[in-house]
């Protein structure tokens, strides 16, 4: 068997893209649109020599948000530097939910809520302010 990917529903694709590929970094492995379905297939990855992917559904016809259910967890990426991601993403406007004070793990949400887990690569990194002193926001 082989893990193929993780579909996520999303109800503004320009917003999922934006915050996917522009804030997080990841690539667009493929797109298509099946106009007969009313619906739009992007598939991301992170461009390395790693096949796994997201893939995120645009349903043309959804005028109401997706439900939030807590029985799927979060997606995880493994980060060079968790601070100076940490940093760069809340420097674009996306709420840091649980901040890295241990040196080690943040969380931060799609627009469609979908919660991301940030892990460093290696070991914790010393812990550091003002991330030490930061609440966490929201749920995560």
């Amino acid at each position: 068997m082989k893990y193929l990917h993780t579909m996520i529903r999303v109800q503004n694709l320009e917003k999922a893209l934006h915050f996917f590929v522009d804030i997080l970094g990841l690539k667009v492995s493929r797109q298509k649109e099946y106009p007969e379905g009313k619906f739009t297939l992007v598939f991301l990855s992170t461009g390395e020599n790693d096949s796994s992917e997201i893939e995120l559904t645009y349903n043309w016809d959804q005028s109401e948000p997706y439900s939030v259910g807590r029985n799927f967890g979060h997606l995880a990426y493994e980060v060079e530097n968790i601070y100076e991601t940490c940093e760069k993403i809340q420097s674009m406007g996306v709420v840091i939910n649980r901040p890295p004070r241990d040196g080690r793990m943040a969380f931060v949400r799609s627009p469609d809520l979908i919660s991301i887990e940030l892990l460093q690569k290696g070991n914790p990194l010393p812990p550091k302010e003002p991330w030490i002193s930061m609440p966490n926001t929201g749920e995560w």
